[in-house]
């Protein structure tokens, strides 16, 4: 399968594990990494969403957990790959029963979030089979730091489930991105971000295409220091 070449970093890819994404991509830029000296990605897929953060944020040390071996080995060569690959580290981890003395300042997701179905396409990356919003909520709130963030996307269905669970939990909803696939649509995801404080309640709307096949210019600008544009 072809690589996905970006500025800095290229992403190898394979037809066992999920894609590189819009998705994906939206959180790398949009996540607030300032700050942070740990960060932990849950679900690396190809590893895309760290090594973004990683080129955004040069003091961060990052460890991704992955419960498909396939991914593990596809994220291990693209960290080893990057520039950044000190920082990088990648395990074959289950979130559930992922156990460490460690905290950290960002906790980072593109989580499962289509019920279990009969489709065994991208099952583990796309379905809650392995991990359903509540699992990662508890968990995250185990493993974060004082201060720290977390931040996922989400089709914006299911944002009012997820904050109502998160606010359960202790972690309050922070920030919030309404991203439209194209202008003058509905909204399709939700950036969120949460900590334990309620710090400064944002949000924003952020719109990917102007037009069919005409990126906006909101998109060019968050992306012009990863993507490679014709």
């Amino acid at each position: 399968m072809k690589s996905f070449i970006f500025k800095q970093f290229e992403i190898q890819q394979s037809k066992n594990v999920f894609r590189v994404g819009t998705d994906g991509v939206l959180l790398g830029a949009l996540a607030n990494v300032e700050g942070a000296f740990r960060v932990l990605e849950v679900g690396t897929g190809t590893g895309l969403i760290s090594l973004m953060l990683a080129q955004r944020n040069a003091d961060a040390a990052f460890l991704g957990l992955d419960i498909n071996e396939d991914a593990v080995a596809l994220t291990k060569t693209n960290f080893e790959n990057a520039p950044f690959h000190a920082r990088l580290k990648n395990i074959h981890q289950d979130f559930k029963t992922f156990e460490t003395d460690e905290t950290f300042d960002l906790i980072v997701s593109n989580p499962p979030y289509f019920e279990e179905s009969g489709s065994d396409k991208d099952k583990i990356a796309r379905q809650t089979v392995e991990l359903n919003f509540k699992q990662l909520i508890v968990k995250s709130v185990q493993l974060l730091s004082e201060n720290g963030l977390v931040s996922v996307i989400i089709p914006v269905e299911a944002g009012e489930v997820f904050v109502s669970i998160a606010k359960g939990n202790g972690l309050l909803l922070n920030r919030r991105v309404n991203i439209m696939g194209i202008a003058n649509s509905k909204a399709k995801r939700l950036v969120l971000e949460f900590s334990r404080v309620l710090k400064n309640s944002v949000e924003s709307d952020f719109i990917i295409e102007k037009s069919p096949r005409q990126y906006s210019d909101q998109y060019l600008e968050l992306t012009k220091e990863f993507h490679v544009f014709k």
